[in-house]
């Protein structure tokens, strides 16, 4: 009878989210739930079920013959009628393939061309289920009408209704006066109603006309015509649009996907700004097997400007310009050892994101650049790029501009040998530019040109259980060929730099049997000592291309390397002395806790700044003598540090340097955190900084003033419908708080809501002043119709990142 087919087109009715709805509501009275299969979860509710029953589909009642297309039938009486049809009737069952039918009375004319069905009618096929109150089958095609349809597709959990369902000869579906959801019966929060709905299985796509979206029953959205998938395969169609509203500005976007291939599509974005103008976005995405990439942007045509009457307002620093960016990534390997990447990022101007945005307030602070090839051997490790970026402030100056390497070509390699011995090989090439008036930057910060660094190293490991020990020599050599452009200057523009790095690192592990509150861990107490020398060079006519000064740590107390980066080798005489112990679960070997002491003592002081001269301290007027007295003190803070797993749920950690020469504590942070296996979440943070105390950065990006934070973020998850995020950043030292965040995400049966409410300090400028920051606070709401879409940005990767260890539910 054509009924199987019939049954799979309206199996994938709904399972790519339909965006459609109707002139005219469907005005059919629901049918018990119960008729449709539902089932309430009685105690055998699974705890993590978000509905309140599920649809279960019973055996047929019938058997499957062994042909497909043949028909088997089983009625309470049958008998011929005046004209010569074929009348079935009591409870008659109709059985073809997955297709069986059941209704009080069928009549077959006697042409046998169709066959009338009378209701209360259910036709089962595939997880589907329709019932009705007429249907008509041919029996020479596929073609079949139901009338007063009710239907529910099982798997996808959608059940909707139509004044008629019609299978057409070509194969497509035309439903007449159609709706459909996916929440629970009873529950029309949504639904998605149509005039004239027409489904084609075999392209995998359907057409409504006068489709609207209803909410309670409220229609909110409106398509005359709209066109989407009906199945797995992605198809070109419409998006849900965006809409944000101000007291100024109405906002509005489209997205338009386009299915290009299975291995590539595209999504174009209108987007109308009522004070801006039309702003035109776009994505393009593409999939090979050994490459991948998508490539997106926007442009604006003379910006409007905005609101604000001000006509010295920020917003308004670009009117009249055009406004565009773009991002372009590709990544891909030529064979399983060598890979390459491709990134290009640009924008117009560095208010481009402030004007216009990114979810939750987070714009981007610089569009990388970059072009990698990267070769990874059992020996050698070899890299070559071209890199860089375009950092998005504004106003921006020369000063602060990056530098791009073109090209970077490094080369590494490591060999051991049997016994301990081992050599290493590390070399990089570099050509430093960037796009500046170099009479407008300090002289040293003027130079371009190329570097090359080699530090070749040799040493010898011994390494037992007990115990190791590690004499290490490493030669650092530097060149530099430099240009200065215009500016006249006496450097040299030929540099070159060579200092050996010796270090020496052993240690002992003492180890015994312990039992603690009845369970048995084993202990280990590791003193270790670490003894580095490194000579003073003069840097003092040296560029500073990537370095950095690193801050103290307790890693920095077995490094010999002060500086980050290549332009820069602190001198440095120091022996490094610690303690650890360690509790390990016997059974697991899992480390329980860790705690370690350490300090280091210096036999010179450290005359290499970032200032590079090995012959002058600095001066006592620099930072009230903070500087001249971290270069000169004959000991580092005493650092100590734990991690504390409490038990399976409950962790803390700890570190605290403290200067016992001044009787201060120059930084310590506390944390404790907590984990439970159905998803809450809770952090604490505490942090203490001296000003001055971390010396990376440029001056106006170091704080200028003592640093004192809480933080405080957590999720809770109510049940498995309501989670519960919130975070406080608070700046006791200026008695503001920095970041304050709300969030609830509400997962439900057949939708999905998450409203999330933001407040932070953004930094206007400088770090070390904060009379020119300024607050900016945000609502942001997301709302997802399950089986459908949805409007707004995802919270749930912001989540994640705000509150350590949360993991955010997927709708």
């Amino acid at each position: 009878m054509g009924k199987r087919h019939a049954g799979a087109a309206m199996a994938v009715l709904i399972t790519s989210g339909l965006t459609l709805g109707a002139q005219q509501a469907v005005a059919l009275e629901p049918l018990p739930a119960w008729q449709m299969d539902w089932h309430p979860w009685s105690e055998d509710r699974p705890a993590e079920a978000l509905c309140r029953g599920v649809y279960v589909m019973p055996a047929y009642r019938l058997p499957a013959t062994d042909d497909p297309e043949q028909v088997r039938t089983e009625s309470d009486s049958a008998h011929y009628g005046e004209d010569g049809e074929t009348i079935l009737g009591g409870e008659v069952i109709l059985r073809r393939g997955e297709t069986q039918l059941e209704s009080p009375r069928v009549n077959v004319p006697s042409s046998r061309e169709q066959a009338f069905a009378e209701g209360p009618l259910a036709l089962r096929d595939q997880n589907l289920l329709v019932r009705g109150q007429a249907a008509e089958f041919s029996l020479v095609s596929d073609a079949a009408s139901i009338d007063t349809a009710h239907y529910v597709i099982h798997d996808q959990r959608l059940r909707g209704n139509a004044l008629q369902l019609a299978r057409l000869e070509d194969g497509r579906y035309r439903l007449t006066s159609a709706n459909f959801t996916t929440c629970d019966p009873g529950d029309d929060l949504w639904r998605l109603v149509t005039n004239d709905l027409v489904l084609d299985r075999e392209s995998g796509f359907g057409t409504a006309r006068h489709a609207r979206l209803e909410l309670g029953r409220v229609p909110v959205f409106y398509w005359p015509w709209v066109r989407f998938p009906i199945d797995d395969r992605r198809q070109t169609g419409f998006l849900w649009p965006s809409l944000g509203i101000s007291s100024d500005a109405l906002d509005y976007a489209q997205p338009f996907y386009w299915n290009i291939a299975p291995n590539h599509d595209a999504t174009i974005t209108p987007r109308w700004i009522t004070d801006r103008g039309l702003l035109l976005g776009g994505e393009y995405r593409y999939l090979f097997p050994t490459d991948a990439g998508q490539v997106e942007g926007a442009y604006l045509s003379s910006d409007g400007g905005g609101s604000s009457d001000d006509p010295n307002d920020a917003s308004r620093r670009y009117e009249g310009e055009d406004r565009w960016y773009i991002d372009y990534q590709h990544t891909g390997r030529f064979d399983a050892r060598t890979r390459y990447d491709l990134r290009y990022g640009a924008a117009s101007d560095g208010r481009y994101f402030d004007d216009y945005g990114s979810v939750f307030g987070d714009d981007p602070t610089n569009m990388p650049r970059l072009a990698r090839l990267n070769y990874r051997g059992d020996v050698w490790n070899l890299d070559a790029r071209a890199q860089g970026f375009q950092r998005l402030d504004d106003p921006l100056r020369d000063r602060d501009k990056p530098f791009y390497r073109l090209p970077g070509l490094t080369a590494d390699a490591r060999w051991s040998q049997a016994g301990g011995f081992y050599q290493q090989w590390r070399s990089n090439y570099t050509y430093f530019w960037r796009d500046v008036d170099r009479n407008n930057v300090p002289l040293r910060e003027a130079a371009v040109g190329s570097r090359v660094h080699l530090s070749p190293a040799t040493g010898w490991r011994f390494d037992e259980s007990w115990g190791h020990l590690e004499p290490r020599v490493e030669w650092l050599a530097t060149a530099y060929d430099l240009d200065y452009g215009d500016r006249d200057t006496d450097r040299d523009t030929g540099l070159t730099r060579n200092v050996p790095v010796s270090t020496i690192d052993g240690g002992l592990v003492f180890e015994r049997e312990l039992e603690l509150g009845g369970r048995d861990y084993r202990q280990t107490l590791e003193p270790r000592a670490n003894y580095a020398y490194v000579p003073a060079r003069d840097q003092s006519e040296f560029p500073d291309f990537d370095s950095d000064e690193r801050a103290f740590s307790w890693n920095q107390l077995w490094s010999p390397h002060r500086f980050s980066g290549s332009d820069r080798v602190g001198d440095l005489n120091r022996l490094s002395l610690g303690v650890e112990s360690r509790l390990l679960e016997d059974a697991r070997g899992r480390e329980r806790l860790s705690l370690g002491v350490g300090q280091a003592v210096y036999f010179d002081d450290r005359n290499i700044d970032m200032g590079g001269d090995p012959n002058t301290l600095p001066s006592p007027s620099v930072d009230d003598g903070e500087r001249l007295y971290q270069a000169t003190r004959d000991r580092s803070p005493l650092v100590t540090r734990l991690d504390w797993q409490i038990n399976e749920r409950w962790s803390t950690g700890y570190e605290w340097l403290y200067d016992d020469n001044r009787q201060r504590t120059e930084r310590t942070t506390v944390s404790l955190r907590y984990r439970n296996p159905a998803g809450h979440v809770l952090n604490l943070g505490y942090r203490w900084q001296l000003q001055g105390f971390d010396p990376s950065g440029d001056d106006e990006d170091r704080l200028g003033y003592d640093r004192e934070e809480y933080d405080l973020s957590f999720a809770y998850k109510l049940d498995p419908r309501v989670d519960l995020i919130g975070r406080f950043i608070y700046d006791h030292t200026n008695r503001r708080s920095l970041e304050q965040l709300a969030g609830v995400q509400w997962n439900d049966c057949c939708y999905g809501v998450q409203l999330v409410w933001r407040e932070w300090v953004d930094d206007n400028d400088t770090a070390n002043t904060i009379e020119d920051d300024f607050t900016e606070r945000g609502l942001f709401l997301r709302f997802v119709f399950k089986g459908l879409g949805g409007v707004g940005g995802d919270a749930g990767e912001y989540f994640e990142q705000a509150v350590p260890g949360y993991r955010a539910t997927a709708f």
